[in-house]
């Protein structure tokens, strides 16, 4: 059922305009940004990093902002009450949708690292060919849990959008996909260590550019799965005080 349901999901992000030109438009964009500032520090040896961390940016700007638009989405199409009313727990309903939005994220991974070696030139040389197309789909799937978490929280929002603005830059920043943690404040350290899409990032990096890739992505995996699980019971306590209220589209 969740393979089908992101597989339909999949299929209608694809014949969205606005879906499509962000896909194209801005992986280019933020590879090109970050080959230029990684140039720009005097590091041109980390171009590689700068783009699979441009890659990452992208997948995870697809899993924000298509979690926060997943129940809204589903509201201005008059369906949310149809889908609540599924003989089916809540958030496997949901869940299909996030893991769409990470899974057409992965374009934007693909995007960035053509971009780079076309354009700049950039050696595709992974120091774990193998590890990285492993490490590569477990960050998105451990991003597509973590989408859950933030659907069910997007549910009591009637704008979601103001919130996914919020979250975007800082979210990527303090987890590690561009700028290295060690230059960012002490007091980021605990959020960081929260977060899968900072495992996620590491997994990704290390497989890329030479690290144990296992033990990051099986903390990625841990935390998203503690995500989809919380995700879980805040989707089910707040369909019931929906219906309760009688005001699922209005929530």
């Amino acid at each position: 059922m969740i393979a089908v349901g992101a597989l339909l999901h999949a299929k209608q992000l694809s014949r969205s305009p606005f879906e499509i030109a962000t896909a194209l438009i801005v992986p280019v964009v933020q590879a090109t940004l970050a080959v230029y500032l990684f140039r720009a520090g005097g590091e041109p040896g980390r171009l590689l990093e700068a783009a699979v961390g441009a890659g990452l940016m992208g997948v995870w700007s697809s899993v924000l902002f298509g979690s926060g638009g997943a129940i809204q989405g589903q509201r201005w199409q008059g369906t949310l009450e149809m889908i609540m009313l599924a003989p089916r727990p809540p958030a496997l309903v949901i869940l299909p949708i996030t893991l769409a939005t990470a899974l057409t994220g992965t374009y934007a991974m693909l995007a960035t690292l053509l971009w780079g070696r076309v354009l700049y030139g950039i050696p595709l040389d992974f120091a774990h060919p193998l590890l990285f197309l492993v490490a590569v789909p477990g960050c998105v799937l451990g991003l597509g849990m973590f989408g859950l978490l933030l659907a069910s929280t997007f549910v009591l929002m009637r704008n979601a959008n103001a919130l996914t603005n919020t979250l975007e830059y800082p979210i990527w920043l303090v987890s590690g996909m561009l700028v290295p943690l060690t230059v960012l404040p002490g007091w980021t350290g605990p959020i960081a260590a929260a977060l899968p899409t900072t495992w996620g990032a590491r997994a990704v990096r290390e497989a890329a550019t030479g690290g144990p890739v296992w033990p990051s992505l099986g903390i990625c995996l841990a935390i998203s799965l503690g995500c989809l699980a919380a995700g879980a019971l805040m989707m089910t306590h707040v369909e019931r005080r929906a219906r309760a209220a009688a005001t699922l589209a209005l929530a």
